[in-house]
């Protein structure tokens, strides 16, 4: 099945990127900007995050000066920039390149079923592409259109139809009329992004759910690495893994649900206990919770999915199975800097 979301249709710019020529040309917004480290004896926190949310135009300032913020740490490869886009989509910045993860940033998500369900973003309702700044790369995680959301990739594709994806070959009859530079990965597969300075962001697919019948291939998860190796993410949107062989991985840094979204006797999207084992799994330190239920939804289908456990019944779970690992909450838009 799927996790569900969607956001508000905005208008389409001429204008895709936005990348400033200097520094001085864009001052970051610090006071909008999380910088996290790991103290010498680590316990099970949680970082506190702004009383206020940021209005769009403050998230579209701080997303466009990014460049200067890598500019001044541009020493520390390792660091990972995550920004969150609500839903499942995410920028993520490390060694100096930009990952668009899952964008739903142009019209409605509603499955080619609006009158059943229609939902749409709570914070970013008018964030556009053109408040990008220069991407390298956009990763697909599942072929649904959730993650795999035709009425932003097909004019992203329109301007920048070289750029480089790498996607679950499940997304292909969707993504071969679209882009030219294209990299699908089945688990255990491994692809690479190279940096301004000739070193690679590693990329390497691992086995997410099967939306389908059993017979058909698993959809992707990822794990990330930093160029030099200092720190490794792992992103998949519906915690769901197989212990075997995720319990041979390593990540410092996990992006997952952590709050169960349910239909009637079936689970959409799983979390709690399931998202604790695959910390414990990865060896983490760090949480953070993906909350791709969290829209303004409506139709017969968003009125059917119920949710179970909250983020903070999962950090006392956490607190007592992985002590040392941290639940860093993302505030959308807000890039959350973890070195």
């Amino acid at each position: 099945m799927m996790s569900i979301q969607c956001i508000h249709l905005p208008q389409f710019p001429q204008k895709l990127s936005i990348k400033p020529t200097s520094t001085q040309q864009s001052t970051p917004l610090i006071s909008n900007t999380r910088f996290l480290s790991t103290p010498r004896n680590p316990s099970a926190t949680t970082i506190s995050k702004s009383q206020k949310l940021p209005n769009t135009r403050v998230v579209v300032s701080a997303l466009i000066s990014e460049e200067t913020v890598a500019e001044s740490s541009s020493s520390d490869t390792g660091v990972f920039k995550l920004t969150y886009l609500e839903g499942n989509s995410w920028l993520w910045e490390v060694g100096g390149v930009k990952i668009l993860v899952d964008p739903i940033l142009v019209g409605n998500l509603d499955f080619g079923i609006p009158l059943l369900y229609d939902a749409g973003k709570k914070y970013l309702k008018n964030f556009q592409l053109s408040d990008l700044p220069e991407i390298d790369c956009v990763l697909i995680t599942q072929s649904l259109d959730d993650h795999c959301h035709l009425k932003t990739l097909t004019p992203l594709s329109q301007k920048l139809p070289n750029l480089k994806v790498i996607s679950t070959p499940n997304a292909k009859p969707l993504l071969d009329p679209l882009f030219t530079n294209l990299i699908y990965l089945e688990p255990g597969q491994n692809s690479e992004i190279q940096t301004s300075d000739g070193s690679h962001v590693k990329i390497r697919a691992t086995a997410g759910p099967v939306l389908g019948p059993p017979w058909q291939r698993p959809e992707n998860g990822y794990i990330v690495t930093s160029p030099q190796g200092e720190l490794s993410l792992y992103y998949e949107p519906h915690c769901v893994y197989d212990k075997e062989i995720i319990g041979k991985e390593r990540a410092d840094i996990v992006i997952t649900p952590v709050i169960k979204q349910l239909l009637p006797s079936f689970t959409l999207v799983s979390g709690q206990e399931d998202a604790v084992q695959l910390a414990k799994l990865l060896n983490s330190k760090f949480v953070v919770p993906l909350k791709n239920g969290d829209l303004d939804s409506k139709g017969i289908l968003a009125k059917l999915v119920t949710s179970d456990g909250t983020v903070e019944s999962f950090k006392a779970l956490l607190s007592k199975e992985l002590p040392d690992a941290k639940t860093l909450d993302p505030i959308p838009g807000v890039p959350l800097h973890i070195p």
